[in-house]
This record gives C-alpha cells, structure tokens and sequence, in this order.
C-alpha cells in the first residue's frame, strides 16, 4: 500500500499542476459535458472503468474525473506516417464519454490529418504553429511506421515535402511524452515485413527518447485512452515491458483470459472451419491461433465498444501486437512450428491434441493432462 500511497500524492500533485496551466479552450470541459447531457454518475462511472482498467485503487477514481476535466491543459499532436489509417479510426471509436464530448471537446487536438478541416500550407502551418507554442507540454502520437531507406525519401509530407523521417524527429524532440500508436508505429508492422525496401521502422528506432508503443492492428481505443490518462493523471510513463507497451494493456497473453481457454484446458479444438467444435465455440489453436505467444487484452476489451473481437468472432488471434508478426507469427491460420514439443506436431492426428511447449509457453500441467484425459478417454469408447 505504500507504494499506492506515493502514487496518490503524485497524482494529487499532478491535478494541482495541471490546474495551474492555460486552458486551451475557451468553455470548462464541465460545462462542455452539462451540455453533452452527462451527468455526474455517468462521468464517474466512466473514471472508475479507467480506473480498473489500469489496475489502480478506486480511490484514484475521483482523481481520474479531474484529471479528465483538465485534460485540455495538454495538447496533442497525431502524425501519420506509413499506415492505413485504422488505428485512428480505433480511436474516434471510444465509446464512453463519447470522442467528441472527451478527446476532442476535451482534449485539445492540434494536429491530425484524418480529422483537420485545414489542407496544404495552412495545414503544415497549424503544425508548426503547435509545436512552437506548446514546445516541450504537448503529447505526440504516431501512427504508422517511418521510412528510413534513401534518407525517408519514400515518404514526404506536405506542401514543403518534408520526410516523415524527419518531421518525426523534429517533432519527438519538442515533446513532452512520444506515443507510438498501433503495431506499424510501434515496430514497423506490415511496412516492415520482408523484405522490407522502405526501412519502415518504428518510432523509438528513430529518435532519442522514451517512446511508449501501443500495438495492435488496430489497437483499442480504451487501450488508447488509458495510456493517455495514464500520462495525464501521474504525468509519467507507466510500467512498461521489455518492448515498451503498458503493462496494464499487455501484461497477460491473450490465452491466459481467452473465453475459449475451457477448451484448450480440455483439449478441444475445432479441425476445420465451420466443423461442429467451431459452431460449439472450442479452441482455435489448431487453426493457427496465435494467442498463447501474443500479449493483449483484447479478451477482456473487446472492439466496437466492447461488443466482441476475432476469437469470439470465430478466427484465431493473429498476434497482431508482436513485433514484426508479418514474418514470424505466419502462416496464420496453421500452428507455429517453432513453439511446438518437437516431433508432437506431426503425431497431432494420433494424440487428438497438439502438446504445446510448457517452457515456451507457460502452459500449465493441468492443460497438458486434460489433453491426454481426453485422448485416452475417446480410444477407450472407440
């Protein structure tokens, strides 16, 4: 608990900090939400879903609702770079507040291609507007992954022709915490995949400071939204992995809360798509579900405000939050070698089950005599 202590009287320094800054718009984002027609308890049924998300105490709650209404004191750059555009269309999709009523009402969104009314040079001109006015307070998201190859010259920006390369540098360097959104950002993603003839890199392997990756393909917007109230609230980077993604958002693998994990345990698994184990809902490992080696909550965060995500839907995870999975999680819908008990994989017929590597994998020894329990009991009925 003292360490929950420490951390709550950081955030109370935060809010105190914050309140002190320049608001960026000129109506309080409570009157905003009074007119958006939220209400109180809506509000703080929304700081308490951020709150538990991130694994805090509910006491950081009420200090999540100021930091939210502050939440304008800190403006946002979003660059895109080599990508498709989906992580922001991820993003415009949080649900609760809406985007309009809490990003965009809320937050003060200084740049962004997707989304800005201004084109060309009055375009690059709010740019440059931004980072020289907020040098050193704004947040920069990224999305997409940077060519290098040929000094970035497979990507260029704009009126005046900027690299991406460069406009990433020049504008990581006046920021105050670097996100990288989504898998292309955060390493490259599919521009990186082999043989790669842009250099497509992600973001910290072309700057000099800490960078904060959020991966996914899309990553979810509450993924997203967290990792910026994270910053918001403590106004520090959150614990982070060996590949720097938050641990709140990454730090189980997709199998440990998989809804068919049951199956798994039991060494159930659909042999073909629309066979009866897939309209029964068992384990898609063996059609090449990458979820025991892929970190992400997308089994508890779901897409589409929650409604449902690929497994649930019917088609394995692709482990779309590992680095360059292009390469190295594929074929995507056959079970990777290269986790496998060596021989086993070739005998899958004969033992009913693939036998994943417990060392590789962490498989408990309960999974691995379910799958043996079930085998000897169905040669025992044939």
């Amino acid at each position: 608990m003292d360490g929950f202590n420490a951390m709550f009287e950081k955030a109370k320094e935060r809010i105190e900090i914050l309140s002190s800054l320049e608001s960026t718009k000129e109506e309080s984002i409570e009157s905003m939400l009074d007119k958006k027609g939220y209400d109180r308890r809506d509000f703080m049924k929304w700081a308490a879903s951020i709150t538990a998300m991130l694994s805090l105490p509910s006491q950081f709650t009420p200090l999540f609702a100021e930091a939210a209404k502050l939440a304008d004191r800190l403006p946002l750059i979003w660059l895109h770079m080599a990508e498709c555009t989906g992580c922001s269309e991820a993003f415009i999709r949080s649900d609760a507040p809406t985007v309009d009523s809490l990003i965009f009402d809320h937050i003060s969104l200084e740049y962004h291609e997707t989304l800005m009314a201004a084109s060309g040079w009055q375009a690059e001109e709010n740019l440059e507007h931004a980072m020289k006015k907020y040098e050193g307070k704004y947040i920069l998201l990224v999305e997409g992954g940077v060519p290098t190859a040929m000094n970035g010259m497979y990507l260029t920006l704009g009126a005046q022709a900027k690299t991406g390369l460069s406009l990433v540098q020049e504008a990581a360097d006046k920021a105050a915490a670097i996100f990288s959104i989504g898998t292309c950002a955060s390493f490259g993603g599919i521009q990186a995949a082999a043989p790669n003839p842009t250099g497509a890199k992600g973001v910290d392997k072309v700057v000099n400071k800490p960078v904060i990756n959020v991966p996914g393909c899309p990553p979810s917007a509450a993924n997203i939204v967290g990792t910026l109230m994270h910053f918001l609230l403590f106004g520090t980077l959150p614990a982070l992995d060996r590949y720097s993604r938050p641990k709140w958002a990454y730090g189980n693998r997709i199998h440990d809360l998989c809804e068919r994990r049951g199956h798994f345990d039991a060494g159930e698994f659909v042999e073909s798509f629309g066979d009866d184990g897939a309209k029964d809902g068992w384990c898609l490992y063996k059609q090449g579900c990458k979820g025991p080696y892929t970190f992400n909550n997308c089994s508890t965060e779901r897409f589409n405000q929650h409604v449902n995500w690929p497994i649930g839907a019917g088609h394995g995870c692709m482990g779309c939050s590992e680095p360059n999975f292009w390469d190295t999680m594929g074929p995507l819908e056959k079970p990777l070698e290269s986790h496998l008990v060596g021989g086993l994989n070739k005998t899958v017929d004969n033992i009913g089950t693939t036998l994943l590597s417990a060392t590789v994998l962490g498989i408990g020894a309960h999974a691995v005599a379910s799958m043996f329990v079930k085998n000897s009991d169905e040669q025992e009925g044939e």
